[in-house]
């Protein structure tokens, strides 16, 4: 995101019974049962038949009980019944619908503008295309390890939504954890990553106060993350080097109920972080990055 707009920060077993039969035979009839055992050895098994200590072993086997239950069936690192909504910041054609997007909601703390067209690479490359191509990928990681996900949109709405109804998407679906994804707009030379968590807030319509804790665990995890999945620097301009950043003027944020953070991947103004946001193969670590965060926070 980029100074494009105010909303979106500086220019995302039993035990085997004894068979009492079988004892009693291997008592009373031991020549026997050796003469059969001589004729075996000689004759081998060519027609097929099992020697006799092998048909009393199996005999005398437990039958095979299966307690494994539906949720033993779970794969590995499963997300079944978890809840993800992923938020591709901005929207391609929010620039046709500028009354629409400049219109100011109320985000607790003020009223902002409804959402913003976000910034491009100096190539022209729109960060609302990055930010969807990202999601899309993310969503399948995540589907991958039975998570249900939703999206805030899809590039199906002519602009939007705004950042309060972002919130609601999450807040409604009652989500496990969210993710807003995006691209900065700041000065060449200023790179890297960083993952904004909410400020405490509790004013007017908005209460952060039950998801700092929470959000702030799942920003580190993403941002630890992150660096390790695209070999990527935290950014060099906002965190102090730590790749977090506490915000408390985003709406998208500050009306969340449930663990929310937003993630800038890079910045799309410097040449350098421009030509890893174009890349579709750098694209799929990030999303590779974010989907690991997820997985850890909710694994804990």
């Amino acid at each position: 995101m980029s100074y494009a707009g105010p909303e979106f920060g500086s220019p995302q077993p039993r035990r085997p019974r004894r068979r009492p039969l079988a004892v009693a035979v291997a008592v009373l009839v031991p020549g026997a049962l050796l003469g059969w055992l001589v004729y075996g050895g000689v004759s081998g098994a060519a027609d097929g038949n099992e020697t006799a200590a092998a048909a009393s072993a199996r005999a005398s086997a437990p039958p095979t009980v299966s307690s494994t239950t539906a949720e033993d069936k779970k794969p590995l690192g499963s997300l079944r019944g978890k809840v993800v909504v992923i938020d591709p910041g901005h929207n391609l054609t929010n620039f046709r619908h500028t009354a629409e997007i400049n219109r100011k909601v109320d985000i607790g703390t003020n009223r902002k503008e409804c959402d913003t067209t976000g910034t491009s690479t100096n190539s022209g490359y729109a960060e609302a295309k990055f930010t969807l191509d990202v999601a899309h990928r993310l969503r399948t990681l995540l589907e991958r390890r039975g998570a249900t996900v939703k999206l805030t949109q899809d590039g199906d709405r002519p602009y939007g939504p705004c950042v309060d109804e972002r919130a609601r998407i999450g807040n409604l679906a009652k989500a496990d954890a969210v993710v807003s994804i995006h691209a900065d707009g700041a000065g060449a030379g200023q790179r890297g990553y960083h993952v904004i968590l909410p400020g405490r807030v509790h004013k007017g319509i908005a209460d952060t106060r039950g998801i700092v804790a929470p959000s702030a665990r799942l920003g580190q995890l993403i941002a630890t993350d992150f660096r390790r999945a695209t070999h990527t620097a935290p950014s060099n301009y906002v965190g102090d080097g730590t790749g977090l950043d506490t915000r408390t003027d985003l709406g998208g944020l500050n009306l969340s109920k449930v663990p929310k953070v937003f993630i800038e991947c890079a910045n799309m103004r410097d040449g350098k972080d421009a030509a890893l946001l174009t890349s579709a193969a750098w694209r799929q670590k990030a999303a590779q990055g974010i989907s690991d965060g997820i997985v850890s926070f909710l694994h804990r």
